[in-house]
């Protein structure tokens, strides 16, 4: 039933938009409150980690005479005499990391040759060109061993060449107690805010070492340049997404393409393309999207893997906000009432009034095929599946290949997040408008909780671990779609001629101040570790060594294995 303008009833509707907005700012300080706490707990453990003990050094000035890695142990020294132990600067590791490539491919290939000749008893052969299809044919085993000794020599002079030619202004320092580092990473150690920057070193396992020695101001151009693009990317891909959501009705599909109307006129078929084409076309389309949005964090020059991820998740949520919600939404409505328009433009504001509560039902079904869908296919987990089968019969001969072919990997953040987050955005501004979506809602994130809680506990593993770092990003989040859901009902309320209209300013200034405090009160502990977090005694406090070999990339290690597993006898003549 529609609501009449100036309608008593607008009031349940105001009511409403503030319980709304008392409930999520309520839960929102909760869970601030909550995971502070437990980052609190993880920083403090006595278990050490070796990013506690080190700080990353970016924007360091290239001495006159000596080394990049003398002169960070100069500087150092001499504001940390006691604290600081050693530091392992970044090297121009292009070539070492190719060679080092190149040397796993071959180790790969010599274990699963050895593995073949195993079982057959026979010496396995391939042809040397490109994919093995042309090229002399040589012995497998007796061909990779000597690759791999060849490309380890290469190896050992690409890391020379590094450590002594090719070393760049970025390092990261090595302290002897969490305090210390702690403080190293928070002060600032120069005058000139573009002079030895210094920040809380990221995991090993998630440096990208090519960001490190990118400099200050070359940084905030990259930065600049990236949200240009992504503002371009924004405003083009809102004109194919509006296209498809105008043309892609099934009456539309039955003009243009005429072959297909003894299909589609079929009943049962046509129940189902009515009721999901639209969202399988939007769906596909989307997924385009996010290896273009994680090269493009890349570029900005960001250091750590999972700070590249939440920039990527934030692109791609206000990506889905503009183009999916807003654009499907405004574009529904009207193209659906074009033609009223054209005849009387004046009738804009009451169509729109009567027809974007009716998109409520495009969102709706969107939302059940979400978790009808993609929750059915990652619970089922049928493709990885069927390709673990594949490879172990066809192409797995060893005990490594397996379990590669096995690895369920790890979450992906940056599609998993911004999706999750459409979603409640959905909810949360249809809520009020159309609060049959909260039972849609309440599915789809019920049976994620399920879903996900069980593949983080017991199917993904980890790549790295970031500490509770991507909470302030998703609370930024859902505070923006609060934000949106506020700013569409007081327009709603406008349309509506509702008299007290402007009773939905306050909850918009309160979600503005609530957001600007918990910046201020929580957001500080999710930019390093806090002096009491760090105090705490460590069990064992790992040694300069362990933590210099954790932050010293696989290329540059100075030794690397060659060994096979077999040995028959060795044949260098081609076959």
């Amino acid at each position: 039933m529609i609501v009449q303008n100036r309608s008593s009833r607008l009031w349940a509707f105001a009511l409403a938009d503030y319980w709304l907005t008392f409930v999520i700012l309520y839960v929102l300080w909760k869970s601030y409150k909550h995971v502070v706490q437990l980052r609190t707990q993880y920083q403090s453990s006595p278990k050490a980690r070796p990013e506690q003990y080190a700080v990353l050094v970016r924007d360091i000035p290239q001495p006159p005479s000596g080394s990049i890695s003398e002169e960070v142990d100069t500087f150092f020294r001499g504001i940390y005499p006691t604290s600081y132990e050693s530091c392992v600067v970044v090297t121009d590791m292009s070539k070492s990391s190719k060679v080092w490539n190149e040397i796993e491919t071959c180790r790969r290939k010599l274990a699963h040759s050895e593995a073949v000749y195993e079982i057959s008893k026979k010496r396995p052969t391939h042809r040397t060109g490109k994919f093995g299809l042309y090229g002399p044919k040589v012995y497998s085993i007796d061909y990779y061993k000597e690759e791999m000794e060849k490309l380890g020599s290469m190896l050992k002079d690409e890391q020379r060449n590094a450590n002594s030619k090719s070393q760049k202004g970025a390092a990261i320092a090595i302290f002897n107690s969490r305090v210390a580092a702690t403080s190293a990473s928070q002060a600032m150690h120069s005058e000139f805010a573009n002079q030895w920057t210094t920040m809380a070193a990221p995991e090993p396992r998630e440096v990208v070492w090519g960001n490190l020695p990118i400099p200050l101001v070359q940084r905030l151009v990259r930065q600049f340049m990236v949200y240009v693009v992504m503002f371009l990317t924004i405003v083009f891909y809102m004109i194919p997404i509006a296209f498809i959501s105008a043309i892609i009705a099934l009456d539309n599909l039955e003009k243009k393409l005429t072959f297909l109307k003894p299909i589609v006129e079929t009943p049962a078929v046509k129940a189902i393309l009515q009721a999901y084409l639209p969202q399988l076309a939007l769906i596909v389309f989307l997924a385009l999207l996010p290896m273009l949005l994680l090269k493009l964090s890349t570029l900005e020059g960001i250091p750590a893997q999972s700070h590249i991820v939440r920039a990527a998740a934030g692109k791609y949520f206000y990506f889905n906000v503009f183009n999916v919600f807003l654009g499907v939404t405004l574009a529904g409505s009207l193209f659906n009432s074009l033609n009223a328009i054209i005849d009387d433009p004046k009738s804009i504001v009451s169509l729109l009034s009567k027809s974007l509560p009716l998109q409520a039902t495009f969102f709706i079904t969107f939302v059940a095929l979400k978790f009808f869908v993609g929750y059915g296919l990652q619970l089922c987990r049928i493709v990885p599946l069927i390709t673990f089968h594949l490879k172990r019969k066809y192409l797995c001969k060893t005990d490594e290949e397996i379990r590669d072919a096995w690895a369920p990997g790890s979450f992906n953040y940056a599609t998993c997040v911004p999706a999750d987050m459409l979603i409640l955005t959905i909810t949360i501004c249809y809520s009020v408008i159309a609060p049959i979506i909260l039972a849609f809602a309440i599915v789809y994130f019920g049976l994620g909780w399920l879903l996900m809680r069980n593949e983080a506990l017991n199917v993904m593993v980890p790549s790295w671990e970031s500490g509770g770092r991507m909470w302030p990003h998703m609370h930024s989040l859902i505070l923006a779609a609060l934000f949106l859901s506020q700013l569409t009902m007081l327009g709603y309320f406008g349309v509506k001629e509702f008299v007290y209209a402007a009773l939905m300013i306050p909850p918009i200034i309160a979600t503005l101040v609530f957001a600007y405090i918990c910046r201020q009160l929580f957001y500080p502990s999710f930019r390093g570790s806090s002096m009491s977090a760090a105090s705490k005694e460590a069990k064992e406090v790992p040694p300069t060594e362990s933590v210099i070999e954790e932050y010293t990339p696989k290329c540059m290690v100075s030794s690397h294995g060659t060994k096979g597993t077999s040995d028959p006898e060795k044949h260098d003549e081609n076959i």
